[in-house]
């Protein structure tokens, strides 16, 4: 969860509201200083590298950088003509970045002519993420999006007693689960593979990705479909669910200390596509470029 993105506070679809006798505006920008240096790597070749990225928190998006047009390389953007017009920040002009033997067409943006309250965007451009080859903080390639700093993570480990069943067959029963707080989130209760009936799973050919616990896989039990996955890999700070599978409440049955558990507000989560070239073994390797 970033602060305009999934369920947080300024996203429209926030799980909890800010106590104010008035209403707040239907949308809320926010920006802020990253405070990290950043770079970008285009077309094989280093064309940003910053240490004053400003990051953007839109409602329904993720957090975007904004790199200041003199740390950005002079011959990488190409001016375009293209100009749309950005419902808060005014006029937008759309550059072609070009580097090396790479050229992606309406891969950068600046707000040309933002309004006086938002005069720190000015000056700025931002990079389509998903167009780029990479993008760094420091030598450590960021995957998904920028690192938003209000996003958290905390795993803690349980003696409840979780058990999952589909119908009268039990599929998992455990007392020594894990459970993942995830900020903005349910909670996410995950199991030891040795406490799971693995011969209720079918493999599923879905995968999805996570900017903050990497690559994750999915099986059915019987009609269930893509009721149970898994992260056999994830990332180094969240390697304590690496192997454990997690079942998901609204497509089986799963009951903690008893009480069977619903889809709660925060559990439904958009699908996060893969970077460009993305490598997890990348990961295990930090800061070989």
């Amino acid at each position: 969860m970033g602060l305009g993105w999934q369920q947080g506070p300024l996203s429209g679809r926030a799980v909890g509201r800010f106590l104010t006798p008035e209403p707040l505006p239907e949308r809320l920008l926010y920006a802020e200083r990253l405070r990290r240096r950043m770079r970008v790597r285009f077309g094989g070749e280093w064309i940003a590298d910053s240490e004053d990225v400003l990051l953007l928190h839109e409602p329904g998006h993720y957090p975007v950088a904004y790199f200041p047009r003199t740390d950005i390389r002079g011959d990488a953007l190409v001016t375009t003509g293209r100009s749309t017009k950005h419902r808060e920040l005014g006029a937008t002009a759309w550059f072609t970045v070009a580097a090396g033997e790479g050229r992606a067409e309406r891969a950068a943006w600046q707000h040309t002519e933002p309004p006086a309250h938002a005069g720190e965007m000015a000056g700025r451009v931002a990079f389509a993420w998903r167009a780029m080859d990479a993008f760094y903080e420091e030598d450590e390639r960021i995957a998904g999006h920028a690192a938003d700093p209000y996003h958290r993570i905390d795993i803690r480990r349980t003696s409840r007693h979780l058990r999952v069943s589909d119908g009268d067959r039990v599929i998992a029963e455990t007392r020594r689960p894990v459970v993942l707080y995830e900020s903005g989130f349910a909670p996410r209760w995950y199991v030891p593979r040795e406490d799971v009936d693995l011969d209720a799973l079918t493999p599923n050919e879905l995968r999805t990705f996570c900017p903050y616990k990497g690559l994750a896989r999915y099986w059915d039990v019987d009609e269930r479909v893509a009721a149970v996955w898994s992260y056999p890999d994830a990332w180094p700070e969240v390697d304590r669910i690496t192997g454990h599978l997690s079942f998901e409440p609204d497509r089986i049955d799963v009951f903690l200390d008893g009480q069977q558990l619903r889809l709660e507000p925060g559990q439904s989560v958009t699908p996060h596509g893969l970077d460009r070239g993305l490598d997890v073994d990348e990961f295990r390797k930090q800061g070989e470029l």
